[in-house]
């Protein structure tokens, strides 16, 4: 069987001939890359050649259904030192951004990490709030149809559509802590801009839905401490149920980014409707395991990942590496629904022969 058919037998809930070895390679192979290091076989290869010689499908994360622009919209950034700061200016006003360049972090490709959010005080609403409702999202359909026969037989694209609108004021325009005090500070506020983000979403679902793709990730970071089970329960699941139902009756799957603790929202996580929890991330990262997920999800949500991206470091020794993927092995089978994988991602610092290794034992499993 090719990567595709082992996915699409899974999905199906069929029986692949073995489990899927697909990990995210590409934050590696660009650190490897511009590093000058990566082993000397692969000097001049490209990354979709590196991951069939290694014996792994590809995750296909690069494929998009739908475009989006922004009216009436001035961006201006502007770089000091090792900080990024960006203004949003529009008609109503302006908002602005702060992100802090890490040079290791850039160097795999890995985007800035954000230090001061879009909305800082209560007249910001009206901003962000005039920024989405000036969002226009265009259908994609002939360009994705493109990028899914350059995958192949190699694995299913698995389109980013973001998040629920909750975790989106709480991620991304705000930030976790200071959230919680809006909540409570600014009720009103919260609620007007998450009706505007839930109506702007409704868009994003009707083309999705109508979409040739098969998997859709929209929900990503569940955590048991920053999205906790009551807020999830309130803000999270009804939507995502309902997004679900949508996607289930074109025969498409809802799939989670789960790089994180999920160890409090195991259930929820299923009955939001999830299909998938991709990356899914285990112990020793995060107090989570791969058994408990298995005991709470059956076979009713499919997992990718299993493999937490310290074990591949020198920091875990050998012995301990090969237990864990014994343990591993042991725990899952082709008689699961499981695509291995690692998570969240496969590091610079990975030891190479411990890829190597995995692919072998995948073949032998």
């Amino acid at each position: 069987m090719t990567n595709r058919e082992r996915i699409l037998a899974i999905i199906e809930g069929k029986k692949p001939d073995q489990i899927p070895w697909i990990p995210r390679l590409q934050i590696w192979y660009t650190a490897h890359k511009n590093a000058g290091t990566l082993p000397e076989k692969y000097k001049n290869w490209n990354l979709r050649d590196i991951e069939k010689d290694l014996g792994m499908g590809t995750p296909a994360r690069d494929g998009s259904v739908f475009s989006s622009r922004t009216k009436n919209l001035e961006v201006k950034s502007q770089r000091s030192g090792n900080e990024i700061f960006t203004e949003y200016i529009t008609p109503v006003g302006t908002v602005s951004t702060k992100q802090i360049v890490v040079e290791k972090l850039q160097q795999a490709g890995m985007a800035p990490y954000q230090v001061e959010h879009v909305i800082k005080r209560p007249e910001d609403y009206d901003v962000v709030e005039y920024m989405v409702e000036n969002t226009v999202l265009t259908p994609t359909y002939d360009e994705f149809i493109v990028y899914d026969r350059q995958i192949g037989d190699d694995g299913l694209p698995l389109v980013n559509t973001s998040d629920c609108p909750m975790h989106q004021i709480m991620r991304e325009y705000i930030g976790y802590e200071k959230s919680i005090y809006e909540m409570v500070d600014h009720p009103s506020k919260i609620e007007h801009l998450l009706a505007v983000l839930t109506d702007h979403a409704k868009e994003m679902q009707k083309i999705v839905a109508d979409s040739p793709a098969k998997m859709i990730l929209h929900g990503v970071h569940f955590d048991s401490m920053m999205t906790p089970p009551p807020i999830f329960e309130e803000y999270f699941k009804p939507y995502f149920q309902e997004f679900a139902q949508l996607l289930h009756s074109k025969e498409k799957l809802l799939v989670c980014h789960a790089d994180a603790d999920t160890s409090l929202l195991l259930d929820l996580v299923k009955e939001s409707g999830f299909d998938m929890a991709e990356v899914f991330t285990t112990a020793p990262m995060v107090k989570c395991t791969l058994r408990q997920a298995k005991s709470a999800w059956g076979n009713d949500v499919i997992i990718w990942g299993g493999i937490p991206s310290v074990i591949l470091c020198d920091s875990f020794s050998e012995e301990k590496f090969e237990a864990f993927m014994q343990d591993l092995f042991d725990t899952v089978t082709t008689n699961d629904r499981f695509i291995l994988g690692v998570a969240d991602n496969v590091m610079p610092e990975t030891v190479f022969e411990r890829l190597v290794r995995v692919g072998e034992m995948v073949r032998y499993s």
